[in-house]
């Protein structure tokens, strides 16, 4: 399976190509379909002309709901970054592609919406300029019109050279599974749902739930809404826990192998973006579906000391985000070099 995540400015047509592509909804809520707004994460998927499945996490482009938007892209190895033929490159383009930048984004395509409305060559041109200098770099674009349905054969067989493109996940590896949605399902109980990157799950597996420490249980498994006994990654799935309520549960935890993680609060990094020395003292780490507070200590070079607001599992290696939230600024990507660093003394 494909797992692509949508990417651009508010009211570019983001939802409006995933309607299209899939014949589903993926706006979720009536206040989002009343607005013609996307609010919050939506999911769609389709069989795709070669018979593989590309899964969408379509994300919202407004400046007020990027904690959303970076929640459904931080565990998502690929996407799909829509620029509108009549508007061109906007605000949010621009701090979207900034943060599939910084989490080290490099399989997606380039598509022009809104082909109807405009010509879409100046459009164009600004998007792959924009999108050469950053790991995403000359990807493949198309340019369609979700309306007319101009470009969409094409764009389906662009998906399909992109999923034959993304690397294989590993199977064997540990699950750390993050939680972008949670909710009860009457006779089931507590049901979560994530982007499974890597490692397998099964019924009946015993899993830790990194916010609370609780062991829970696997009592069900849903891949774009079919019962399975077992889910391969990378995939979109729903899994039924056994052993936890709802109200334990949170957006940005994360489902573990017990005993495969360190959940914690304290991590040296290092910084590929905005100086070191001129980091405020509080930002926002963003990592898989998490957004934690966090405060900064510089430790010279390219390397920080973030203090979490909350322990997180972390590996060294991952890749996240560092988020200004009060300037609506992308401070860089953060590479985990420590996750029990030593203390350090004057």
């Amino acid at each position: 399976m494909l797992v692509v995540a949508t990417a651009g400015h508010v009211d570019h047509g983001k939802s409006t190509l995933v309607r299209a592509l899939t014949g589903m909804e993926p706006d979720r809520w009536a206040e989002e379909r009343r607005r013609g707004m996307t609010i919050d994460l939506g999911f769609a998927w389709t069989t795709l002309p070669s018979g593989a499945v590309v899964a969408f996490v379509d994300v919202p482009g407004h400046e007020r709901f990027v904690p959303n938007m970076l929640a459904g892209v931080g565990p998502v190895p690929a996407a799909v970054m829509v620029v509108a033929a009549d508007e061109g490159w906007m605000p949010q383009s621009a701090e979207h592609l900034a943060a599939l930048d910084a989490l080290g984004v490099a399989y997606g395509l380039l598509v022009v919406t809104r082909a109807d409305l405009a010509d879409p060559g100046p459009a164009l041109a600004r998007a792959r300029a924009e999108l050469a200098s950053t790991t995403l770099g000359a990807v493949e674009s198309v340019v369609v019109s979700g309306v007319t349905g101009v470009g969409l054969p094409e764009l389906r067989a662009a998906l399909d050279r992109l999923a034959a493109r993304v690397p294989s996940a590993d199977h064997a590896a540990p699950v750390r599974l993050w939680v972008d949605r949670h909710f009860t399902v009457r006779g089931s109980g507590t049901v979560v749902t994530g982007t499974l990157g890597v490692g397998r799950l099964r019924v009946g597996d015993e899993l830790e739930l990194a916010g609370t420490g609780d062991l829970v249980r696997v009592r069900g498994l849903h891949r774009l809404g079919e019962a399975r006994d077992a889910v391969d990654p990378v995939a979109r799935v729903a899994v039924n826990l056994r052993g936890v309520s709802r109200d334990r549960v949170a957006r940005g935890d994360a489902l573990l192998t017990p005993g495969r993680f360190r959940s914690t609060d304290l991590v040296d990094v290092r910084l590929a973006g905005d100086p070191v020395a001129e980091l405020p003292a509080t930002l926002t780490l963003h990592v898989g579906a998490a957004a934690v507070p966090v405060r900064v200590r510089p430790l010279g070079g390219d390397t920080v000391r973030l203090r979490l607001g909350r322990p997180v599992p972390l590996l060294v290696g991952d890749r996240a985000l560092l988020r200004d939230p009060g300037r609506h600024h992308v401070v860089g990507g953060v590479t985990v070099l420590d996750v029990l660093p030593p203390p350090l003394r004057r």
